[in-house]
């Protein structure tokens, strides 16, 4: 009996993937999908179960590298990984199962380093944001400072320039008075 055979569209239906997602896993797992003689995809139950199946596993939260593993493993790995909750780590090409219960302790251990992770960093920041505060008050006040001598120079020279031109003034005025005595009659400077 011949396996029914969908379109890319049909299947991207059934399974809950885009076409272009089905493309693109082809090629990333390497998996083989029948074509007919007009050289178009199509696929029977089996290649549906088996994207289904990257589906469930992506869903637990494994890599593709994970995910190849385990499509390229005995079904033992798999059956092992859903049922005991088995979790697969790899590290320099080397294939470790973690338990559930380890797996947690590593989870809980990487939540610590993270929480004192964040409260140093938080510290830090606060320091930081201290040290600035307190810089920006120092030059805060050092421009005041500056201002204030600045504008105390700029006083004394206008006061400076203020006496100047008063003398000034006075001497003009003492010309001026002399100009006017020199005008008037000597009979008028005498009976003056």
């Amino acid at each position: 009996m011949e396996l029914k055979k969908y379109s890319i569209s049909e299947a991207s239906k059934i399974i809950g993937y885009q076409s272009y997602v089905l493309r693109y896993y082809e090629k990333e797992f390497d998996l083989s999908i029948p074509r007919n003689k007009s050289n178009h995809r199509y696929y029977t139950i089996n290649e549906i179960e088996v994207f289904q199946n990257i589906k469930q596993l992506q869903e637990k939260g494994l890599t593709n590298n994970q995910i190849k593993i385990i499509l390229n493993s005995p079904e033992v790995i798999e059956e092992n990984i859903i049922k005991d909750e088995t979790a697969i780590t790899i590290s320099n090409g080397n294939v470790n199962l973690k338990n559930s219960q380890e797996l947690s302790l590593l989870v809980n251990d990487i939540k610590e380093n993270i929480n004192e992770g964040l409260v140093s960093l938080n510290n830090n920041f606060k320091q930081s944001f201290e040290d600035v505060k307190c810089e920006i008050n120092s030059l805060k006040t050092e421009l005041v400072e500056k201002d204030q001598d600045i504008i105390l120079c700029e006083n004394a020279k206008l006061r400076m320039k203020i006496k100047q031109k008063s003398y000034e003034i006075a001497e003009l005025k003492e010309q001026l008075s002399r100009e006017k005595n020199k005008k008037k009659s000597i009979i008028k400077r005498i009976f003056s």
